[in-house]
């Protein structure tokens, strides 16, 4: 279980530099943190369909006779309807979709908890040290750590009870 400081901190020792210990820190790290922590996470939700950050959600229709969609949805993978915007045109009163969803940093499995880690490293390095070369080392540890990630995430399924099956009730 990761909190925010957490992988901040990752991220600033990858740098050689020393972790914060809280949001409110006057220091270089800290604001970089506060500051990029939102919207790299987003982006890195938004990049793949992770299985841990994926959910499906049934809207109902509004008032203006279309569908809201929610503000925690960064990427909309399955609908059945017409995206304009923040909403969604389909028939019925009521709409599956299947989206990637703002997930908290509690719930980011290692891999990704990792792979976030060092993206921020990468957003932090030339605001905090400034230094072309440990940039390029950590945009290649980030793409490494960014196919080994999908194909973790892609390749771990939930255990699914066949229950029964007359194939293999015969079997046995």
């Amino acid at each position: 279980m990761f909190t925010k400081i957490d992988l901040c901190s990752m991220a600033l020792l990858k740098l050689g530099e020393k972790p914060i210990q809280s949001w409110r820190e006057d220091s270089a790290s800290a604001q970089l943190a506060r500051t990029l922590f939102e919207p790299t996470v987003d982006t890195l939700l938004s990049l793949f369909p992770w299985r841990f950050a994926t959910k499906t959600l049934v809207l109902n229709k509004t008032q203006d006779n279309d569908f809201l969609i929610p503000s925690e949805v960064l990427r909309i993978l399955k609908c059945n309807g017409q995206i304009n915007g923040n909403k969604i045109k389909a028939a019925g009163n009521t709409i599956t979709i299947l989206a990637v969803v703002k997930t908290e940093p509690e719930m980011f499995p290692g891999y990704f908890a990792t792979l976030l880690a060092t993206k921020l490293a990468m957003e932090f390095c030339i605001p905090l040290i400034g230094d072309a070369n440990v940039f390029k080392m950590m945009t290649a540890l980030y793409e490494s750590e960014y196919q080994s990630a999908k194909f973790i995430d892609s390749t771990t399924t939930k255990q699914s009870d066949i229950g029964s099956f007359s194939l293999i009730d015969s079997r046995f």
